[in-house]
């Protein structure tokens, strides 16, 4: 057989029922790490669905104990050659809260429901249906082949990605060895758009910055005390409107990137950031002046209030409060230096007249991005066009965050991303859905990707 029958194999499992099916059931796993109730629910997923499937697929598995006893990992392996190249997949099987009964026509969360060319149901898009679609894909390749790949493969599966994956590097390192591959390729987040394919290199990184003013306990009066007493909630104001202004532009050299380079805006030329209807449109005068939406999205970094608390905002009273606290956020891209950003902001604010406000950062996640000069790159981008007709997207990270940095750095492989989402996804909230004509895309898309690299007689060398 050849690529274009893998192909229409991939595409098949969905017009048939297959797929839908398989999703169905794997979506009715309550795999909520944020609820230490549904922990068993975890562990299931991995023993009761996972570990057959693969099996099937004659891999190799074995579940491996978090360091924390929470959040167990799947790896499945399936080794053909020792010349061929090899390739790790990554995916979660954990999920945000199901928020049963906030969905529209009360759609249960725990069913993959098809409305139209839309496909509800809580991990739908992150992370359940993206997984299965590659699980998909290397089963029509398989069966094309006449039970081979032509390539080794290799899949992690954890299940705390939604809490941070806490353990994820950890357990990469004690298992470095059983880890080794020459490329990660992996499926997560939306892609540019519902219609263009894309792959993306790595993620911007985040960190959580605190502010807190305490200037006193309790509130007083402000006919009393107004004019003598300072008002904490305005001090924060000022001092958030001097770290990022009304527009959304930094105002703190150090919270910048480095200057954008040639190789980056020529990768973001031609892509363009075009919301559907039912997306929030791109607001007019926002981000950072002389960058383009998708410098700003994917090449830039962003300070973001995330919360803002000061007195009773449901019931205000006539006072001044003696607190206000803000959560900001920064998003940032490799090569931004984040090492002592507390410090730093710590000593702009207090340069700036604002010495009463607490600086904390917390919840830090890494940047990372594979090298522009990786031979992987050109090769999945033709691979992807040859199957699709279409030139995909080619981002230098996401703009959201993954773990991609623990595949990047600690196991050191290039990493390629090829989501199968969309932005109007709505994961993490209400009515998360996948759409079919994306799936069908994306089947075709997986199944072309590991046809070609059955037909490398070796792995592609070059800069991860």
């Amino acid at each position: 057989m050849t690529r274009t029958d893998a192909i229409a194999r991939a595409h098949q499992m969905l017009h048939s029922g297959e797929f839908l099916a398989e999703l169905d059931r794997r979506v009715a796993y309550q795999t909520e790490s944020q609820n230490p109730e549904k922990r068993d629910a975890l562990r299931a997923y991995l023993t009761e669905d996972l570990q057959p499937a693969f099996s099937k697929l004659d891999f190799s598995t074995r579940l491996i104990e978090s360091p924390t006893g929470r959040n167990p990992y799947l790896l499945a392996e399936y080794r053909e050659s020792e010349s061929a190249p090899t390739v790790l997949i990554y995916g979660h099987g954990d999920v945000v809260d199901g928020m049963a009964g906030e969905w529209r026509d009360n759609l249960d969360p725990w069913r993959a429901t098809i409305s139209g060319n839309r496909v509800y149901g809580r991990g739908t898009a992150d992370n359940k249906g993206q997984h299965s679609i590659n699980i998909s894909a290397l089963r029509a390749v398989r069966e094309a082949r006449g039970g081979r790949l032509g390539f080794n493969a290799k899949f992690l599966i954890e299940t705390g990605e939604e809490i941070g994956s806490p353990d994820l590097r950890q357990v990469c390192e004690q298992y470095r060895e059983e880890l080794k591959a020459d490329l990660l390729l992996a499926s997560d987040g939306p892609r540019l758009s519902a219609d263009r394919p894309t792959l993306f290199l790595g993620c911007r990184g985040g960190i959580r910055i605190h502010l807190n003013v305490n200037l006193r306990e309790g509130a007083h009066h402000s006919g009393n005390w107004g004019g003598v007493l300072a008002n904490p909630a305005t001090i924060l104001a000022a001092a958030i409107t001097s770290l990022v202004d009304g527009h959304g532009r930094l105002q703190v050299e150090q919270l910048k990137p480095p200057r954008l380079s040639n190789q980056i805006r020529a990768s973001l030329a031609d892509v363009k950031i075009e919301p559907m209807p039912d997306e929030p449109a791109l607001s007019e005068n926002w981000g950072e002046e002389g960058l383009s939406a998708a410098e700003r999205l994917y090449a830039w970094n962003t300070l973001e209030v995330l919360a803002l608390s000061a007195g009773n905002i449901e019931k205000p009273a006539n006072a001044i409060p003696g607190q206000a606290s803000a959560i900001l956020q920064l998003r940032f891209v490799v090569g931004t230096r984040v090492d002592n950003i507390a410090e730093v902001i710590r000593t702009h604010l207090h340069n700036r007249g604002f010495p009463t406000v607490e600086v904390e950062a917390t919840q830090r996640f890494a940047a990372s991005r594979t090298d522009f000069y990786s031979p992987w790159i050109n090769w999945t981008a033709e691979s992807i066009r040859k199957t699709t007709g279409k030139a995909p997207a080619v981002l230098p990270n996401f703009g959201g965050s993954l773990p991609n940095d623990v595949f990047a750095d600690t196991l050191g492989l290039p990493t390629i991303w090829v989501p199968h989402s969309y932005p109007g996804c709505s994961q993490h909230a209400p009515d998360e859905h996948i759409l079919l004509p994306v799936t069908e895309e994306a089947l075709g898309i997986m199944a072309g990707l590991f046809w070609d690299l059955g037909e490398m007689p070796r792995a592609l060398q070059g800069r991860a």
